[in-house]
């Protein structure tokens, strides 16, 4: 790991020099504890042989920690500026800056592929990134992302929990995902008026028989009504309440259950029943709801 990593002072210097003002708009809180630097980049358990690609570097301060930890680094940052500068402030050969919104990137956009997502993400994208980049990067093998605390505890909230919903589900549709610790507000510039948490997962096979789509509606449908049976929830999705208990229970799944009970793997077995359960016809992706997320 990089030994000059930024503190409180290097992080204010760097921003006036570069006439940076952290917007609200872009999520910005630069982070300048280099103790919690070291324990983000300890506990994303990092070979050297990985590739981290970080998502709003900011000033560079995580940035400068990953690069003495992977064979490279690949930095998204949305803000031109930012990413003009940071090379400079990181004058790693193995760094590659990309200046574009990490919502829109794509796989080709990365050589060497990316196999670890560690980063600070800006609170109101973060759980789109996390989707997004797990279903574009099919190379990342695992991450570590810092978000909100209240984000954080539905990420890995499970079935049951009053936080549970349509975040918890669609990260493990695409892999197991851990608490790992929280985040004081008081090492970021500006501080921040919430905790934060640490949200470590490890990437695992998506449950079979269903595509991620169709998978991903009936998500969608059942939590847009959370406290109603999935019976009347997903007649909207279904096509009417007879239909989606039809379904339901060609799924193994009670009509009477609600949406915050189910694991992904229900979720998917009643996405493949509607295909294969007579009779109504056969519902397709296109036939659902659009696919939503619920930050």
């Amino acid at each position: 790991m990089a030994d000059a990593l930024l503190g409180p002072a290097e992080i204010r210097d760097l921003a006036a020099r570069l006439g940076v003002a952290p917007t609200k708009k872009l999520g910005q809180n630069f982070l300048h504890d280099p103790n919690t630097i070291r324990r983000i980049v300890t506990a994303a358990g990092l070979t050297p042989g990985d590739v981290a690609l970080e998502v709003g570097p900011g000033l560079g301060s995580l940035t400068l920690g990953l690069v003495g930890a992977v064979r490279h680094v690949h930095a998204v940052e949305i803000d031109p500026r930012l990413a003009d500068a940071l090379p400079g402030t990181v004058p790693a050969a193995h760094l590659s800056v990309h200046n574009a919104d990490a919502l829109h990137v794509r796989g080709a956009d990365f050589d060497p592929a990316p196999t670890m997502l560690v980063a600070n993400l800006p609170y109101n994208v973060a759980v789109p990134v996390v989707l997004h980049l797990l279903a574009e990067l099919p190379t990342l093998r695992g991450g570590l992302v810092m978000v909100q605390k209240e984000v954080a505890d539905r990420l890995v909230a499970g079935p049951g929990s009053k936080v549970y919903g349509i975040p918890s589900v669609k990260l493990a549709w695409y892999a197991q995902a851990r608490s790992a610790g929280k985040v004081p507000p008081a090492v970021f510039w500006p501080v921040p008026n919430v905790d934060s948490g640490l949200v470590a997962f490890t990437r695992r096979t998506p449950p079979a028989g269903a595509d991620r789509r169709a998978v991903f509606a009936v998500v969608d449908a059942a939590f847009a009504q959370r406290r109603k049976t999935l019976r009347a929830a997903l007649a909207g999705w279904a096509g009417g309440a007879g239909r989606a208990e039809q379904v339901l229970v060609a799924a193994g799944v009670s009509p009477q259950a609600r949406g915050e009970s189910l694991t992904v793997e229900q979720f998917a077995a009643i996405a493949a029943a509607a295909t294969t359960s007579p009779p109504g016809g056969k519902l397709s992706p296109s036939d659902a709801q659009p696919e939503e997320v619920d930050s």
